[in-house]
């Protein structure tokens, strides 16, 4: 501050100094006008690719459609496309819902990512709802049309993240996650053969199950259904794939966590002291608590498993502190507390609900994730994260070698043009200077 008012004393001290404001401020206009400039350009090239891309979709070739989809993700990653979502966001949406009924395996996944990315970008609304409306028949539809483990594991990835978005009411997840189970659990008629689901596809249902299930309030839910439910992911715990066990452990203590084994036997507590005798349990009950008890014990074993010759040493850690986690929490009540840096914020969770959540909306964005929780609104949200806000303009992190040469560059226009200045300004405050000095030696004379 002190620097400052000195240097304001002396610029008021000059006769000139109106001028050379002016010439100073027309300078950082001009300045500024150039980085608008600059940006501006940058802004509509991106776009221009992107009006491109979504043409390009509109090709016979199944090659072209997959180089445009490509496209498109690496460009939703790396910036949010809110402008270009506003313009072309029915366009975009049902071109890729085109791809997903007609394209190679290659194709229907980049198009479920497309629709995944679009989602989060639009955020909750009208827009999202829609695009969960109109998606769901064809996602349930390509389910049927193959089995293939990355196309379907795609399809699960894009149904949660929409249903996650745009699911107004419980019904609509609600429906989202039974079209999830029966790709695991197909409803077959007499002349249909069951095909056994590969190991990624349960491990990407269940995490995706798992993901709508933070959002819900499962005391609402079937009963019977979560019977069944609980029952299937506790066998899915003697798996010989980890990460079918890992991501049935924590959809197991999300369950938990939510109360519905609680709920459950509390439920049947009430039967059993208002319709029964003292000391008789109704089968009900009891099949509740040997569940529970057979879970604990299968964290507890698995918490400690001793690897094998052929066992992987990291997926072998890995399992064992979940279930570590896992255990704690269901004996304890403790649920894992995580930290990332976002920048120069950490994102914290402490709940089951949290945890998944964060890792789903990791995996799902990749390399956009940092990104997304710096300026995605709806993400902030979700997770209460608040980024410190920006010093640097947003156009200092996106200049490319050629625009840093124009703008950085000690022999770029912009700072030879400052260094006239700043040197124009030196040279009529020493003259200035001068005069005094020499109107100061007339007087002591």
């Amino acid at each position: 501050m002190g620097k400052r008012n000195s240097q304001r004393k002396n610029a008021a001290m000059l006769d000139s100094d109106d001028d050379n404001s002016s010439e100073s401020s027309t300078s950082t206009v001009r300045s500024d006008r150039m980085s608008v400039a600059g940006n501006e350009e940058m802004q509509v090239d991106k776009d221009s690719l992107l009006d491109q891309a979504v043409d390009a979709l509109f090709e016979k070739r199944g090659s072209t459609r997959e180089k445009a989809l490509s496209s498109i993700i690496e460009a939703f990653n790396s910036n949010l496309q809110h402008q270009f979502v506003e313009k072309k966001f029915a366009t975009l949406l049902h071109q890729c819902l085109n791809c997903i009924k007609k394209g190679s395996s290659k194709e229907i996944c980049l198009a479920s990512h497309v629709i995944g990315l679009l989602a989060l970008t639009v955020g909750c609304g009208d827009n999202a709802n829609e695009l969960l409306e109109d998606s769901l028949p064809v996602i349930s539809q390509a389910f049927k049309s193959g089995s293939e483990a990355t196309k379907t594991s795609a399809l699960l990835e894009c149904l949660a993240i929409i249903t996650f978005v745009g699911g107004s009411d419980p019904e609509q997840t609600e429906k989202s996650m039974q079209v999830m189970w029966q790709v695991v659990h197909p409803k077959l008629s007499s002349n249909v053969v069951a095909v056994k689901p590969s190991a990624p596809v349960i491990t990407t249902m269940v995490s995706a199950w798992s993901f709508l299930l933070t959002t819900m309030d499962g005391w609402n839910l079937n009963p019977k259904d979560w019977q069944e439910s609980i029952s299937y992911l506790s066998s899915l715990l003697d798996k010989d794939d980890r990460s079918i066990r890992i991501a049935s452990g924590e959809a197991l203590a999300l369950i938990f966590e939510l109360g519905i084994l609680e709920k459950f036997s509390a439920g049947a507590k009430i039967s059993t002291d208002s319709s029964t005798e003292e000391g008789n349990k109704p089968r009900e009950y009891v099949h509740i608590q040997g569940l529970k008890a057979k879970i604990i014990n299968q964290a507890r074993n698995l918490s400690a498993e001793a690897g094998g010759k052929s066992s992987a040493k990291k997926d072998l850690s890995n399992q064992r502190n979940t279930f570590r986690d896992i255990l704690e929490y269901f004996e304890d009540g403790y649920s894992p507390e995580i930290s990332i840096k976002i920048g120069s914020e950490s994102l914290q969770t402490s709940t089951w609900a949290q945890m998944i959540q964060l890792n789903f909306l990791k995996h799902f964005l990749g390399g956009g994730f940092i990104k997304h929780m710096q300026e995605n609104e709806l993400l902030q949200d979700v997770f209460g994260f608040t980024p410190k806000k920006k010093y640097l303009l947003d156009s200092e992190h996106r200049l490319s070698s050629s625009e840093k040469r124009l703008f950085r560059s000690p022999n770029s226009v912009v700072n030879k043009a400052r260094t006239q200045q700043l040197n124009k300004q030196r040279m009529l405050s020493e003259g200035k200077n001068i005069g005094r000095f020499a109107a100061n030696m007339g007087d002591d004379a």
